[in-house]
């Protein structure tokens, strides 16, 4: 973008004769970042960024469904927080959470891990296979206890790969990482094939078991237990510790942490295998905990979203809490709505990509700020008009 004070070409002035201001076009707009941004400007954004999503939802359904804006809001509350709904809720608060705390160790690290799909899918597997052939040969307690370190170890497996060839080699982890979330897809899709000879495209509990039992009778509760455990961890790890420390020094610069003499490859590789055990236990959660059944679309994207969560909340496990309560109750709502009035499941996608669409665009407004400037011609800087005759 032109910058306001830009020099326009000036034709030399005639001997003897007074240069001559010339006035110069100047641009509508420039965008500044912004230096600083208090916290309760940056939640006013965010809250009309938020309205203004909504608005443009209930628009979009009234124009498709004749109905009034208002019943389009109540739907939305009732989709997250209906009778019935509030626990399904927040387990699926608690599952996108958990995959989103799995990728923030990477992120802060400048490691673009976009496996998370494939991790937590891989740790679905793992669980899968010892719940097919273990759930009637084995008490319930060795049971989960073998489930959480196979899905542990296949997701902290699925974690180094890549890093080990970004510590060994600087490969491109992003392709890495993304590239195995298809390994996992077909790991998956062979599994189901052996499992289950009928050619289901699911194995559900008829083969699988049970898996984890319900804690005090109340279905997802030890799910939801275990992320809030897990967010407290995380954030001590993070915040408090030497290697969260060391983590955020190879974040900010690979040669600083080589100059204080931080082994960059060790640290790599570590947080990769944080980062992949924490999304095999999300797949255990999954398979285990809440489906007892796998099949490929069984994570369902969350691995994706949790990238969006994990950036949103700044990398804090604590904020992170929020973006993801924001993010599942307004899809939950899109799901409402879509189904309420009758409507394709596509139409939901495109209400949860409009409310995406506004909740990423605010940050723009939180980082920078737009300037106009009123007046179109603007007289030309006095140096630009002192030019030497040739």
């Amino acid at each position: 973008m032109e910058d306001k004070d830009s020099v326009a070409e000036v034709t030399a002035p005639e001997s003897g004769e007074a240069p001559q201001e010339k006035k110069v076009r100047t641009p509508l707009f420039h965008v500044t970042k912004r230096a600083q941004i208090g916290w309760k400007k940056a939640i006013g954004i965010r809250v009309i960024a938020i309205l203004a999503a909504l608005v443009v939802c209930a628009v979009i359904t009234v124009l498709c469904t004749g109905d009034n804006p208002f019943s389009v809001f109540k739907t939305v509350a009732e989709g997250a927080f209906g009778k019935g709904r509030v626990l399904v809720t927040v387990h699926d608060i608690a599952i996108l959470l958990c995959i989103s705390l799995a990728v923030t160790p990477a992120f802060r690290m400048r490691f673009w891990n976009i496996g998370a799909e494939g991790q937590t899918l891989i740790g679905g597997l793992a669980t899968a296979i010892v719940m097919l052939n273990l759930h009637d040969k084995v008490p319930t307690a060795v049971l989960v206890l073998v489930m959480l370190i196979a899905a542990v170890a296949a997701g902290a497996l699925w974690g180094f790969v890549p890093a080990f060839f970004k510590a060994r080699w600087n490969t491109n982890e992003t392709l890495f990482t993304l590239m195995m979330n298809y390994v996992a897809i077909q790991l998956v899709e062979y599994f189901l094939k052996i499992a289950d000879k009928t050619g289901s495209n699911v194995v559900g509990p008829k083969l699988l078991g049970t898996g984890i039992p319900n804690l005090f009778g109340v279905q997802y509760l030890l799910n939801i237990l275990v992320v809030a455990v897990l967010i407290g961890v995380l954030y001590v790890y993070l915040q408090y510790s030497k290697h969260g420390y060391e983590i955020s020094v190879v974040g900010e610069s690979e040669n600083t942490a080589r100059y204080i003499g931080i082994n960059v490859p060790r640290v790599i590789i570590r947080t990769m295998l944080l980062s992949g055990a924490i999304c095999g236990l999300a797949g255990l959660l999954i398979v285990g905990g809440a489906s007892h059944s796998i099949n490929s679309n069984i994570v369902d994207g969350r691995g994706f979203t949790a990238i969006m969560v994990s950036w949103l909340g700044k990398f804090n496990p604590l904020y992170m809490i929020l973006t993801t309560f924001l993010l599942v109750f307004l899809d939950r709502g899109a799901d409402e709505i879509s189904t309420r009035f009758g409507l394709n499941s596509s139409f939901s996608d495109i209400l949860t990509g409009v409310i995406l669409f506004f909740i990423i665009g605010c940050e723009f407004f939180i980082h920078y700020e737009i300037h106009f400037d009123r007046r179109p011609f603007a007289k030309e800087p006095r140096e630009s008009r002192i030019k030497e005759e040739k």
